[in-house]
C-alpha cells in the first residue's frame, strides 16, 4: 500500500446529554459526547509497511512504521471525551481517500475481503483493539438493503437502548430512514446486543422482529454500507458462537453496558465520526 501521512492537533469537545433507555421498536434521540479527532493516519492490507508523521503540540514531528500486523501507531497529546475513555485518538483514511473515521490511538485497522455480492471497488476494514479483539467492521459496496418479511411466529421482542442521528449519505426510498447510530438488543435464550449504523426501517409487529439489519442504503457510488459489529442482529441458539455480539441476562444489564462501558462509548464515537470523502 502507498505510504500515508498523518498530522495531529489538539482535540475540542462538544457535549450532548444521553437519554434513558427506550424499549420496543421506537427510536429515541439520545446523545453521547463526541470529540473531534486529533490524528490523521492510515493502515492497510499489509502489502507494504505504511509510515506516519505525527506533529506534536510544539510543532515537532516524528516518524515511525506500522507493525507487520497491519495496525498503526502514533503519539499525540489529547484529552478524553466525557463519554469515550480513550485519551488519544487518530483518524484513519483509506489509501484512495474515500472514507475516514476516528479511533482510539491503540486500536488498529486491518483490510479484509469484500463481502459476497459486493460491487467493484468495495471496501472492508476491520477495527480491533490492541489485543486483537474485534470491535467493528466498515464495509461499502454491499447489496442495497431492503425490508425483510418476518413470520410472526418467529419474531422476538427487541429493544432500542441507544439511538443517535448521524449525517451520512443515503438513498431515499420507501423503506429507508435517515441514518442513525443505534444499540439494540433482541431476546433469545439471552438478550443479544449489537451496535452500528442503521438506515432501513425494521419490519416490526408488537415490538417484535425476526432480524435487525445494521446497513444503510447509500448512493450508487457507495452502495449499501455498514459500520457495525455484525451486519444483522438475530436471536442465537445456545450452540452458536456469540462473539462479537454482547450477551446479557436481562435488559438492565444491557442498559448498564450502554451507560457505563468505555468500550461502547469509544465504539460509538468512532462509528459516528465516519465521513465519506468521495460520493460521486
Amino acid at each position: 500500500m502507498d505510504a500515508v501521512r498523518l498530522r495531529s492537533r489538539p482535540e475540542s469537545a462538544r457535549r450532548a446529554a444521553r437519554s434513558p433507555r427506550i424499549t420496543g421498536a421506537g427510536i429515541a434521540a439520545v446523545s453521547l459526547a463526541v470529540v473531534v479527532g486529533s490524528l490523521l493516519t492510515a493502515c492497510g492490507s499489509g502489502q507494504s509497511t505504511p509510515t506516519w508523521t505525527a506533529v506534536g503540540p510544539s510543532g515537532a514531528s516524528a516518524s515511525a512504521s506500522a507493525g507487520a500486523s497491519g495496525g498503526t501507531s502514533a503519539s499525540a497529546s489529547g484529552t478524553p471525551s466525557p463519554g469515550a475513555t480513550a485519551a488519544k485518538w487518530k483518524t484513519f483514511s483509506d489509501p484512495g481517500k474515500t472514507v475516514s473515521f476516528e479511533l482510539p490511538d491503540e486500536w488498529i485497522v486491518q483490510s479484509g475481503a469484500a463481502a459476497a455480492g459486493s460491487s467493484a471497488g468495495a471496501l472492508h476494514f476491520d477495527v480491533k483493539k490492541a489485543d486483537g479483539t474485534f470491535v467493528a467492521a466498515l464495509q461499502t459496496g454491499l447489496p442495497q438493503p431492503t425490508q425483510q418479511a418476518c413470520d410472526p411466529a418467529q419474531a422476538k421482542a427487541y429493544s432500542v437502548l441507544n439511538s443517535l442521528p448521524v449525517t451520512l449519505p443515503f438513498t431515499d426510498s420507501v423503506t429507508a430512514i435517515s441514518p442513525r447510530f443505534v444499540f439494540r438488543v433482541i431476546q433469545g435464550y439471552k438478550y443479544f446486543g449489537s451496535f452500528g449504523l442503521v438506515g432501513v426501517a425494521t419490519v416490526s409487529q408488537d415490538g417484535k422482529a425476526c432480524k435487525l439489519a445494521n446497513v444503510v442504503p447509500g448512493p450508487a457510488s457507495i452502495g449499501g454500507y455498514a459500520f457495525s459489529d455484525v451486519l444483522e442482529l438475530a436471536p442465537l441458539s445456545p450452540q452458536a458462537q456469540v462473539a462479537p455480539l454482547q450477551a446479557f441476562d436481562n435488559l438492565a444489564q444491557a442498559s448498564a453496558y450502554v451507560q457505563n462501558s468505555g468500550d461502547f462509548a469509544n465504539a460509538q464515537r468512532m462509528i459516528m465520526s465516519l465521513k465519506f470523502l468521495k460520493t460521486s
